[in-house]
């Protein structure tokens, strides 16, 4: 569809053509000057068609689409530029984690080759390998410009993963020994990386699918900057401030119930890194973990309707549990057994704002998009999940909460969270 801007050209165009037309019918019995008026104003006109109707800029876009034009079956077939390549693998990913089927990554790392003077035949020859192994349908281009090629294999059929790992390999290393003498060979190193396989069940995941968290040219790296410094700031002063109620909520804990003031367990930091996760404890000891895991794989899978509870309401969060003691049900339902969470802010474990960290157990149940969750930003104390419902919310809108802050967020978005965030707490929605 033509923008306004063409239009307004091309009506232009029409209404000089109109005058061309004007004058050419014009009737001028018996006058030679006539015959050369009209001639001389039908040229005038064709040069404000050809010159004044087109700005010099599309005129020269015009010529090079004429001089450069390709066949667009072809466009793919070329060796992608870095950032092109990099964006065809995000987007690769993304349909893999929705569609469920696996992808494969074959990288060409030829960077060994700066230390001979061959680096241009050695990387000719990768160029010339890559083109033999892949398919049409295989994107190829510079994972790391002039140094790492990428070959992104989709469809891979039936197979599975180690048969299919073991012809990739075979098929891009025969490629490679045609292209390249056995001297230039020793210098590039060959990798496959293999998305939608089960090896990342405990939170690591393989950086090579997610450029876009590595890639040099952040543009968000001055917010990175000032979000760490909000967090160190913020959770120094409230530890400080708080200090108090810190001590006040562990002499009700210990009082109250047998065991540590404090409760810590491991979960889930981003990258899938684990930590030691701090918490006031709310529960007696020695409980049984088999609850909240049964309870957990069902919110996860969807099986979980939220109507157990009895409420009109649907609530995605254990409302009756029997481990939780009369002292911790205050604290959780006013979020007070999060506060030592400052500590893991401080020391750079969370953040202020971001998903919060799963178990390792919930982890194993989420779907291969669920995960990207916990790899994208920090964990945090409160987030959008928080402040839009939290426990009220369905685990899949959840994690499409988390996914919208992780593409979205800014200094300024978490300020706005966490002005927005005591409201939440006071009026304890959602909170169990």
């Amino acid at each position: 569809m033509s923008s306004a801007f063409d239009r307004s050209i091309f009506s232009q165009r029409d209404r000089d053509l109109a005058v061309v037309s004007t004058e050419m019918r014009r009737p001028d019995p018996g006058s030679g000057s006539a015959t050369q008026t009209m001639e001389t104003k039908s040229k005038l006109a064709t040069e404000r068609v050809s010159s004044s109707s087109f700005p010099r800029d599309i005129r020269k876009f015009k010529q090079a689409t004429v001089q450069h034009r390709v066949n667009p079956s072809d466009v793919m077939q070329q060796i992608l530029p870095e950032e092109l390549f990099l964006g065809m693998l995000c987007l690769e990913r993304k349909r893999a984690e929705r569609s469920g089927k696996k992808l494969v990554l074959v990288l060409l790392d030829a960077e060994d080759a700066d230390k001979t003077a061959r680096k241009s035949e050695i990387l000719d020859g990768v160029i010339k390998a890559a083109k033999a192994a892949r398919r049409e349908t295989d994107p190829s281009g510079w994972y790391k410009n002039n140094s790492v090629l990428g070959i992104i294999f989709t469809e891979l059929g039936a197979m599975d993963a180690e048969t299919t790992i073991n012809k990739l390999i075979d098929k891009v290393r025969e490629a490679l020994a045609v292209n390249l003498s056995s001297e230039d060979f020793k210098y590039v190193f060959l990798s496959i990386h293999v998305f939608g396989d089960d090896s990342d069940d405990h939170g690591s995941a393989n950086p090579a699918f997610y450029p876009e968290l590595f890639h040099p040219h952040d543009s968000k790296k001055i917010s990175r900057v000032a979000k760490r410094a909000l967090d160190v700031v913020a959770s120094a002063t409230a530890i400080a401030l708080l200090a108090p109620v810190f001590l006040l909520i562990a002499l009700l804990v210990k009082l109250t119930s047998k065991g540590p003031v404090l409760f810590k367990q491991e979960r889930l930091g981003q990258f899938g890194k684990t930590f030691t996760c701090l918490k006031f404890r709310s529960m007696r000891v020695n409980n049984d973990l088999r609850i909240h895991r049964e309870f957990m794989k069902r919110v996860i899978s969807g099986a979980h309707d939220g109507r157990e509870h009895g409420g009109v309401t649907p609530v995605y969060k254990m409302t009756n549990d029997p481990r939780i003691t009369r002292i911790g049900r205050f604290i959780r339902r006013t979020s007070l057994d999060e506060l030592p969470q400052f500590f893991n802010v401080l020391c750079g474990e969370m953040s202020l704002v971001g998903p919060r960290p799963p178990l390792a157990y919930e982890y194993q149940e989420y779907d291969v998009w669920h995960r990207r969750r916990v790899l994208e930003v920090k964990p945090g104390l409160t987030g959008l999940w928080q402040v839009s419902g939290r426990s009220r919310v369905r685990f899949d809108d959840m994690v499409r909460l988390d996914l919208q802050y992780a593409r979205d967020w800014s200094f300024w978005m978490d300020v706005r969270i966490l002005l927005q965030t005591p409201r939440a707490v006071v009026l304890g929605d959602g909170a169990y």
